[in-house]
């Protein structure tokens, strides 16, 4: 009898010895497209929410920058992040088997204004505004989709030229809120933002419409993404992905959405940025 309980223990060990470890702290990162102030009270109400509905500790870790993003879901610092289009292709590219798997409902189609100082006596157009040429422009960050590769695509496409010989001064603010800023102080004369970033600004008081104004959206395309890295079903556990998603998917309370902003999430695969690649490597920022 004592030999079996042994068998039996002996056997229980084993089992529970091979058990599976997962990890017990999920992080995630976002792209820096506002202050670090906003981004720090936006993505702590994500992090308290997705570590309630995931049964487990889950980290915001704030960036610096676009490429730093990129790089802390390469190294695995983070699994998931608010990627733009093209810093969402870029992450996505370095780790195998990683998905975009939201997207907001806005960001299927989303837009960019081209905005102007008051002293240029630019006015809004529904054709893209050649009388730009000449002025001061800033940028967003150099690894953003909507404060970089799709404004450079347009103005590329419209001059047939670099924007270093169609501008007289040409500059990158590091993220859309500092870009809204510039261009209202006079800093620079034209610029290129984030529509949903406008839009907040604008709602919120912060923008000035007697010295800045919007001048031209841009055709639509497709932008913001969550994305996950292919690995971490073998640290979270099978299913983990799917869970996530559904995690995603089903934030409806208005409160949080707002801190996007977006009215809700919806699916998200690779393939809904495949425009984001052909632009990228039309103007040389992907290869």
């Amino acid at each position: 009898m004592k030999i079996v309980k042994s068998l039996v223990i002996s056997s229980l060990l084993i089992v529970i010895g091979s058990a599976p470890v997962f990890a017990s702290t999920f992080t995630f990162t976002a792209i820096p497209d506002q202050d670090e102030s906003a981004l720090k009270s936006r993505f702590n109400k994500i992090a308290a929410y997705l570590s309630d509905r995931l049964n487990i500790t889950v980290k915001y870790i704030p960036v610096k920058s676009y490429s730093a993003a990129v790089t802390a879901f390469r190294n695995d610092q983070v699994q998931l992040a608010w990627f733009g289009g093209l810093s969402g292709v870029r992450a996505r590219r370095l780790v195998a088997g990683s998905q975009a798997i939201a997207q907001g409902a806005e960001d299927k189609s989303f837009t960019n204004y081209f905005i102007a100082h008051s002293s240029t006596e630019i006015k809004a157009s529904k054709s893209f505004p050649k009388s730009i040429a000449g002025k001061t422009f800033t940028f967003g960050s150099k690894g953003s989709t909507s404060g970089r590769l799709m404004p450079e695509y347009h103005i590329r496409k419209h001059f047939n030229k670099s924007p270093s010989k169609i501008f007289k001064r040409v500059g990158f603010s590091g993220n859309h809120s500092r870009t809204i800023a510039l261009v209202q102080s006079g800093a620079f004369q034209v610029g290129a933002v984030n529509s949903a970033v406008w839009n907040k600004e604008l709602k919120s008081g912060k923008i000035d419409i007697t010295k800045i104004s919007k001048i031209w959206t841009t055709p639509e395309y497709p932008n913001y993404n969550w994305s996950i890295r292919g690995d971490v079903e073998s640290k979270y556990g099978a299913g983990f992905i799917n869970k996530v998603k559904k995690a995603l998917l089903n934030m409806k309370d208005p409160n949080l959405l707002k801190q996007f902003p977006r009215s809700s999430f919806i699916p998200a695969t690779n393939g809904d940025y495949s425009p984001i690649v052909s632009v990228g490597k039309a103007i040389g920022l992907l290869e």
